[in-house]
């Protein structure tokens, strides 16, 4: 077993980890979390032989392999599937002591170095190593491309299938999702929930945690302590623990309320209709998490949007790719405020090109895209961080954004992201790739935008700023097209998913739990025609007139939306308007001098017109779930 016992743990001045006592069973998948800079990633370090104890010490059962990602992966000419095969240290050595036994002519020293081979599976070792590969986003022959053909981000994932093919009793994951889409993300809880090794874990995915791990070691205050079940159960328990508090318990109390109010209205009719049942579901949820991030550093909410034009944006037959590439075709789509829209599809299915059109950054090689004069874009994706000035500081970016603003007014606003005090003074360039993900976010809120494009906004973000940045978005009026591997943020903000898939962009048929069986049903290792890549030959030889049918279908399908719409927001004016006058009939009717003999026809007025107020609530509020209905099997 792993054990840290009385452990204290320090990084330069700062103590991390004071007094730990942890015992961690063989075959146990552990969860470590805990806020940015407490300490985790040195915990590994520390395991690793790389940092020693202050005090106490870490025992791992001699013998025992253990596995991690290393932090480079080097610029080598070695080819993808040789690099990953290294990660087999065992198999490497025998390999090794085969090859000076066979130059030496010790024919039984080979003998059993091949009995050593066949009982570690070695020769269906490259089979393992592809289907890593394979299940990581490469494609078929890309294993045989050398290591610095790659870019950073497929290096990674490389890095993690030469870790995964270590056959290790320790497996260390710092992050391990960070790099992949959702494709990756979901074969890898599956093939995590296999290991039959011990895991320790760092993640700020909360399905994924949920998903793979039994436990959770939370590092919070320099204290250990680690908690039975997933990290759901750990949010559950922790705000146990706070509600104890008497100062947590009542912030507590304010973000349950805060979540309730956004659910409030559907609780009566969440049988009406899939829309808002699936919201209703999403939100109650975010009210059981919230008492356990009572202590979040992050606070921040969408101011409203200075114009809300309708539509946003419209896309009629968009063709776009790059050169004579076509990654995306027929693509017809109209954006209002208020549309919430999540985009599923395979790496390289071209959601991110598709997020590029809408966002101005790729011209569509055909088709027309119309945009309102009033539309302003916030766009999140991974480029505009380094972009980025890294001499000046973040008070100094937000300075040049908004220049007529006062000091105290950018640092109060920053203070939400966590930039407080001299962290908005000091220079961008040594800040973490979290932290400038949070500066970009933060500039793109300020901008007030009306249409916001997030292309994987939560890479590097931790938990406490993930469910800052879900909460908020709850507040945004605009409209939201998100393309995310972190599906609690999908659940919770999408209310429509669009398949980006052989060219096209179409309504998911099902909910987010439904998109794994998708994958595995269209597969494109079993030549899936409805998963072969854009530009193959049945995609170039597709008869015209298909388009010409799915333009007319999109065509139709606005048709019927738009009077939808329409009633969709007279009817959300109208509760909201009904809600304010119920909440101040029922202010009004807590006085106790109403109840007095004198005021009698007063209350007996004032219950009247509470009681037609509330019949009209319930009246407008079963309208609005029919019209969402009609909505969503008009979709």
């Amino acid at each position: 077993m792993l054990q840290l016992q009385s452990l204290s743990l320090r990084r330069g001045p700062h103590l991390l980890i004071e007094g730990a006592d942890v015992t961690v069973y063989p075959g146990q998948k552990v969860g470590l979390v805990g806020y940015n800079g407490c300490g985790k990633s040195s915990l590994f370090a520390l395991l690793l032989g790389d940092l020693h104890a202050d005090a106490g010490q870490a025992t791992i059962p001699a013998g025992w392999e253990v596995a991690h990602v290393a932090q480079h992966t080097p610029d080598s000419e070695v080819a993808a599937i040789d690099f990953v095969l290294d990660g087999d240290a065992e198999l490497r050595r025998i390999q090794a002591e085969l090859a000076r036994a066979e130059a030496a002519g010790d024919g039984l020293h080979q003998g059993e170095l091949l009995g050593r081979l066949e009982a570690i599976d070695a020769y269906g070792a490259e089979s393992r190593a592809a289907r890593l590969l394979h299940g990581l986003g490469f494609a078929p022959g890309d294993e045989r491309r050398p290591v610095n053909s790659y870019s950073g981000g497929w290096r990674m994932r490389l890095a993690l299938a030469c870790t995964l093919m270590c056959r290790s009793d320790l497996l260390l994951l710092d992050e391990p999702t960070n790099h992949l889409d959702l494709d990756a993300v979901i074969w890898l809880e599956g093939w995590l929930k296999a290991y039959p090794g011990t895991l320790l874990l760092i993640s700020h995915d909360r399905d994924f945690l949920d998903a793979v791990t039994g436990h959770i070691l939370h590092l919070d205050h320099r204290q250990l302590t680690l908690y039975a079940g997933n990290y759901s159960a750990f949010e559950r328990q922790r705000a146990e623990r706070l509600a104890q508090q008497q100062a947590a318990s009542e912030r507590q109390q304010r973000e349950i309320a805060h979540m309730r109010s956004f659910v409030e209205r559907f609780r009566a009719k969440a049988t009406k209709a899939r829309q808002a049942q699936s919201r209703l579901k999403a939100l109650e949820r975010m009210e059981l998490i919230a008492p356990a991030h009572v202590d979040s550093p992050f606070r921040f909410e969408f101011a409203p949007a200075e114009n809300l034009p309708r539509p946003l944006l419209r896309l009629d037959a968009i063709a776009a790719g790059y050169g004579d590439r076509s990654v995306i075709e027929g693509v017809g789509l109209s954006l209002n405020p208020g549309d919430r829209i999540g985009l599923l599809g395979r790496n390289g299915a071209g959601k991110s090109t598709f997020i590029k059109v809408l966002a101005g950054e790729l011209t569509p090689s055909s088709g027309r895209l119309e945009r309102a004069q009033a539309l302003k874009i916030g766009y999140f994706a991974q480029h505009q961080i380094h972009q980025l000035h890294l001499d000046d500081s973040p008070l100094g970016h937000l300075r040049r954004q908004d220049p007529s603003a006062t000091e105290q007014a950018l640092r109060s606003y920053l203070g939400g992201f966590g930039f407080e005090g001299d962290r908005a003074l000091g220079p961008v360039g040594p800040l973490s790739g979290g932290e400038k993900a949070r500066l970009v976010l933060a500039l793109i809120i300020r901008q007030r935008p009306n249409l916001l494009l997030l292309d994987e906004p939560t890479n590097h973000l931790d938990l406490e700023m993930r469910h800052a940045l879900t909460e908020a978005l709850q507040g945004f009026d605009g409209a939201l097209v998100l393309v995310s591997h972190d599906r609690h943020l999908l659940r919770v903000t999408a209310d429509a998913l669009l398949l980006v898939d052989a060219g096209a962009v179409r309504p998911f048929d099902g909910d987010l739990d439904d998109y794994p069986a998708w994958l595995a049903n269209n597969d494109p290792s079993r030549g899936s025609a409805a998963t072969r890549p854009t530009g193959s030959p049945s995609i170039a030889a597709s008869d015209g007139s298909d388009r010409k049918q799915q333009r007319r279908q999109a065509a139709q399908s606005r048709q019927t939306l738009q009077p939808l719409r329409q009633r969709e927001r007279t009817l959300e004016k109208r509760m909201e308007a009904l809600a304010t006058r119920r909440a101040a009939l029922e202010q009004t009717l807590a006085d106790p001098d109403l109840y007095a003999p004198e005021a009698k026809g007063k209350l007996l007025a004032l219950l009247e017109e509470q009681r037609q107020v509330c019949a009209d609530l319930e009246a407008t509020e079963e309208a609005w779930l029919e019209v969402n209905e009609a909505i969503d099997q008009a979709r």
